[in-house]
Formats: structure tokens, sequence, C-alpha cells
């Protein structure tokens, strides 16, 4: 993905101020074949990122596919007019956006509009925040295409993660490109997985064991104490 020389975007605010979002401007960025986890603290980016080029690529900004028309409240940001996503030839037959803190409103759209393959499209909304994640990966991210998901993990158990990272490695087996935003260890863990750390460096691509996320959790469960004792009471 590159930036589109021939829309503009302020540079002078946000979030072209983000140092990752700043780099992908003046550099590009090119996603590997497979599973491309974007990784890093609140506020580096990651979200910001992975909205834009669903909807650069066509995807719903709240979530769904190319066809889906639901809306509650926008707020995304200017970034996806800036972009210009350039692929490799090749039809892409199937494209998905999970995108965590809009599934709501999904949900009521795809109960109100259901996939045409579907006979009867689950009642989301009468399922478990983490049962409704998973129905929609196990209905909607398969076979050969473009799929993004914005922390995926925040509805699912230590279990449920598992099972997703097993879905991402069956998506790369079928030659998949996996775009996604996460804050989870567990995810991050998908062997031959691309890792870009994001923060005040910008972009830069990184191992498993070098990640901070994988240091900090394993510090604090190796002691928990340590960090605790600074944060509560006596």
């Amino acid at each position: 993905m590159e930036r589109d020389p021939d829309r503009g975007l302020d540079r002078e605010a946000w979030p072209a101020t983000l140092p990752a979002v700043r780099q992908l401007l003046d550099d590009g960025l090119e996603l590997p074949p497979g599973v491309t986890f974007l990784v890093g603290e609140n506020g580096s980016g990651k979200s910001t990122l992975v909205e834009a080029v669903a909807a650069a690529y066509g995807l719903n900004p709240e979530g769904g596919s190319r066809g889906a028309r639901h809306s509650t409240r926008a707020t995304e940001s200017p970034l996806a007019d800036a972009l210009r996503l350039v692929r490799s030839p090749g039809r892409l037959v199937s494209s998905y956006f999970l995108r965590a803190e809009t599934m709501h409103g999904l949900y009521t759209y795809l109960e109100a509009n259901p996939a045409p393959d579907v006979r009867r499209e689950p009642r989301f909304h009468e399922m478990s925040h983490g049962e409704s994640f998973l129905e929609v990966l196990r209905t909607r991210f398969a076979g050969y295409g473009f799929f993004v998901l914005d922390e995926p993990e925040s509805a699912l158990s230590f279990r449920s993660c598992l099972a997703l990272v097993a879905l991402l490695d069956d998506l790369r087996t079928e030659g998949a490109q996996v775009l996604c935003a996460t804050h989870s260890p567990l995810l991050a863990s998908l062997p031959g997985a691309t890792l870009l750390e994001l923060g005040d460096h910008g972009i830069r691509q990184t191992t498993y064991e070098d990640l901070d996320l994988v240091r900090d959790w394993r510090a604090f469960l190796t002691e928990p104490d340590r960090y605790l004792r600074h944060l509560l009471g006596p």
C-alpha cells in the first residue's frame, strides 16, 4: 500500500502525526503473503491503519464485506482516502473486515440481511459475545482472499483464541492474506506470521521474542506482585 499522490492528507493533523502513519505515507508498506500482525501500545495507530486499509479495499468501515451497507456513527479517520492499494494479479474471491468495537451493529445488519448462501442466519444477539465472534469468523473467513481484523481477541477466551489461531493458519494454507491488529501474545505466536511493531519509531518488523508485548506479559506472569504492589493500596 502507498500514499495516493492525487489525494491529500493534512500532514500536521491526526492521524498523519502518528509515526506509523507518517512512515506509511512516506515509504509505503508491503504486506507479504500469509498473516501479518500489527502490534503496539494503545494510540500507536494499529486500528487506524487496519480500518483505513479495509476501507481503501472497499470493505465496510464498520465491519463486513464489500456489499455491507450498515453504519451507525462514522469515526474513521480520513487516512483511507489518502491510500492506494496495489496488489498482485489474480482474483481475490473472499474479503471481510471484523472490527471488534462495532460488532453489535454488524450483528443486527447480518440478521436483517442474511447472506444468499445462508439458509438461516444465526441469531448473533442471542449468543455470548465470544460465541458470536467465532460464528462470524467460522462463516465468513474462509478460502483465498483478503481478510482484515481489528483486535478480535477482545471477545475471546484463551481457548477461543487458540481456535482463532487455527483458523488463521487455515487461511494462510489456503493462500489468503490476513492483516490483524492485536494486543494478544497468543495470536502473535502464530508460526510464520509477519510481526510489525508500531510505536514512536514508526513501523518495524520484529520477532516474537523481541516484541515488547511478549516481554511484558512474561514478566507479569512470572512475578505479578512486582507490578501490582505499585498499583494497589496496602
